[in-house]
This record gives structure tokens, sequence and C-alpha cells, in this order.
């Protein structure tokens, strides 16, 4: 089976400039997506997308090849992860022949990953033939259904009914559970990028991650949330 890893690491960055690049723990941060991938038994191929050459020429160095650069169109700040997929299969298929099966998603700002966590989710989705994908998810910090919106008369609304009268005044422990989706792996069939033009399908399966290992780099906070997930677990934890 092939299974390609895809690590999608566009060059602009307003919060960080650099992002991808930048130094986290002595090295790019780049490098611990591309190791966990090199690390993987499964995946077959690993590549970069990326719009910016110095990015390219570093993700060469540590390992991953970058058959192209991206085209800018597919490299704004607006810009969602489908259409980057879809132009790296299509280039591969039209200019290689390279057609894989399953496309691992490495973003490079989620770089603590349990070391066992990229086969257990390829084991996962190959188990299940009717799922179209497999997502990453874990515990929230604080659970949704007691956040609210504000109504235009400026009166707060629970923004999820869970069906419990006054379920913002219960404890945590008699809501129904909730799950937030985190970065560090998305597993996707190339048929639902392709031909369901979506990276999630309609039957989404879940890797349950511990969320204490739920590092997403956005800012210096969050940055230095993972810097002291890294101190205290290590950059590839035994455990999921």
């Amino acid at each position: 089976m092939e299974i390609l890893a895809i690590i999608p690491a566009r060059g602009g960055s307003k919060k960080i400039p650099q992002k991808n690049i930048m130094d986290f723990y002595g090295e790019p941060l780049i490098k611990w997506s591309i190791e966990a991938a090199m690390a993987s038994n499964k995946i077959t191929r690993i590549i970069t997308s990326t719009d910016n050459h110095e990015i390219a020429e570093i993700a060469k160095n540590l390992g991953s090849e970058v058959p192209f650069i991206r085209p800018e169109q597919y490299a704004q700040d607006d810009t969602v992860d489908y259409p980057v997929y879809k132009h790296a299969l299509d280039y591969l298929e039209h200019n290689e022949n390279y057609i894989p099966e399953l496309i691992v998603q490495l973003r490079p700002t989620t770089p603590v990953r349990p070391k066992d966590l990229i086969d257990s989710g390829i084991d996962l989705i190959n188990g299940n033939s009717n799922a179209d994908s497999l997502r990453c998810v874990t515990i929230p910090f604080q659970t949704p259904y007691k956040m609210w919106s504000i109504t235009g008369d400026g009166y707060l609304s629970p923004l999820f009914d869970s069906g419990i009268r006054e379920q913002y005044n219960h404890p945590r422990q008699l809501l129904p559970p909730a799950y937030w989706q985190v970065g560090s792996l998305d597993i996707i069939r190339r048929d639902t990028i392709i031909n369901k033009n979506s990276m999630t399908g309609d039957n989404i399966i879940p890797l349950i991650i511990n969320n204490k290992y739920a590092v997403d780099i956005d800012d210096g906070l969050s940055f230095d949330f993972a810097i002291s997930v890294v101190k205290k677990y290590g950059m590839f934890p035994d455990d999921i």
C-alpha cells in the first residue's frame, strides 16, 4: 500500500514569521514532523508542500522530498487544506503517475506526537473500510456545554444544547463527553480528496490522544507551552 505523508509548510505567517522553520528545541520546527514520518513503519513516501524556497531546501536536507513549489494561489492566509492537498495529488499523478491510497497530514505546528501515533492511526483506518478519514481528537480543557453566544439583543445563549436543563450549571462530569480536534494527525483516503472533494468525507473515525500532548503552535504563548510539554514528556512520548 502506498501511504503518502504530506507536510504543509507555507512560508507566510503573521503571528510568528517563518513559523514552520523557526528554532524549536534547537532544530527547525518542521524537522519534528519529518522525523515522525520517517519513524513510521508504514509511510512509504514523504513530501513537503511549500511555496517558500528556503523551507524547501531545509525540508530536503532533513529527508523530505519537495517535488514542486506550491503555487501562490494555494499559499494565502485564508487558504484551507483541501486545495493544497488536491494540488499535490494532481501534480504527483500527472507528472509521476504516482497514486497513493492513504494521505497522512503532518502539520509542523504540532511537533509532539507519541511514537506509535501514526502507525496506530493507519491501522485504525485500514481496519474500517467505511471510514473516509481519521482525525486525532482529545478531551477539551473546557467543555463546550459551558460556552455561550451572544444574541442580537445582547443576551447570552448556550452555544450547544445537551438536552440537560441549565447544563451550564452542572458539573462537567454530568455533561456529555465532547472531543476537540487537534492537528497531530489526519489520515485521509485519496478517494475522499479526489472524488468527494473533501478532507474528511462523511465517515470520520477518531484517534483519541491524551490532552497533555495537545500542542499547536500559533503564537508566543502556545510556543512556550509546547516547549514545556517537550521538556516534561519528550518529543515522542511512549503513550498515546
